[in-house]
């Protein structure tokens, strides 16, 4: 019985060797598609939401972290003040990004009517890319230029323009580039007036985006007043009357005060959100099934 029972074993183990082997076979000699790496979330959302001198604004939250621990003695004063220092600046300061977006839209649209005004000079496409990439504005310049680069070095068109809508990385971009790409690949009697509807969107689009900003100037100055008042408030009230704040001492008051600070961060965010532009869709961004294979 025993040997039986040893024999069938055997006959197991070489079966499933067997089998692995010709599975391992199969897997070495037929060709896979190769798997796309896919980014972290967490990788995803910094590289969306970085700040733009991370390094200054974590040394910044490690001391507001370390003054709140100091002068209040609460435990959970310190991650409050830290995710204070670390978010505020980016809440109540400038919107450089909004800022950099507009420039970019109307560098674009100025770079469009360039390229317009050339073509209707009996120039060539590649010669108008040419020729537009010195006198570009300074926030697509470097984009153009290295445009111009790959066209001298003798890189197809096509190819060339794919590069600098990848370059440009804007969805009004993709739509100029689309624009040149079609036309590279065939007479395009109605470009100049394609390119001048592209201009006039682009001026349209920068011109809702000032608009709006000013509209919401307003809020972010009420939300500036929100918290310069609560900050004061609270810093008086810790320095000048100290034991009006004694309940939160205790665990309870601790936990109260963590769902105080939840709230305002969760009233700061819904502002942030609804203060921030949607972006497009980018058409460049999109793979087709030729460049998945």
């Amino acid at each position: 019985m025993v040997a039986v029972s040893a024999r069938l074993l055997l006959v197991l183990l070489l079966g499933a060797g067997f089998g692995g082997g010709v599975w391992l076979l199969w897997a070495g000699l037929w060709p896979t598609e190769p798997v796309e790496l896919q980014e972290p979330r967490l990788a995803k959302w910094w590289r969306h939401n970085r700040p733009p001198r991370p390094r200054r604004r974590a040394a910044g939250a490690v001391l507001a972290a370390l003054a709140a621990l100091v002068v209040t003695g609460w435990v959970v004063a310190a991650p409050i003040a830290a995710l204070a220092a670390w978010s505020l600046p980016g809440l109540l300061g400038r919107d450089k990004e909004h800022e950099r977006a507009v420039a970019r839209i109307e560098a674009i649209a100025t770079w469009t009517e360039q390229l317009r005004d050339t073509l209707a000079a009996a120039a060539g496409l590649e010669q108008a890319l040419l020729a537009t990439a010195a006198t570009a504005p300074p926030s697509v310049r470097p984009q153009l230029a290295t445009c111009a680069e790959r066209i001298s070095r003798g890189q197809r068109l096509p190819d060339a323009l794919r590069e600098l809508g990848d370059d440009l990385a804007d969805p009004l971009g993709d739509l100029v580039v689309i624009a040149l790409t079609s036309a590279s690949g065939r007479q395009a009697g109605r470009l100049g007036d394609l390119l001048a509807g592209l201009a006039g969107s682009a001026r349209e689009q920068a011109l809702m985006r000032t608009r709006t900003a000013s509209s919401r100037a307003r809020i972010q100055t009420s939300v500036r007043i929100v918290v310069a008042t609560t900050l004061t408030m609270a810093g008086a009230l810790i320095i000048l009357n100290r034991p009006y704040l004694a309940p939160f001492d205790t665990a309870t008051g601790q936990l109260v005060l963590v769902l105080v600070a939840a709230l305002f961060a969760a009233a700061f965010g819904w502002l942030r959100r609804i203060a921030t532009f949607t972006q497009p869709a980018r058409l460049l961004a999109v793979p087709t099934p030729e460049a998945a294979r």
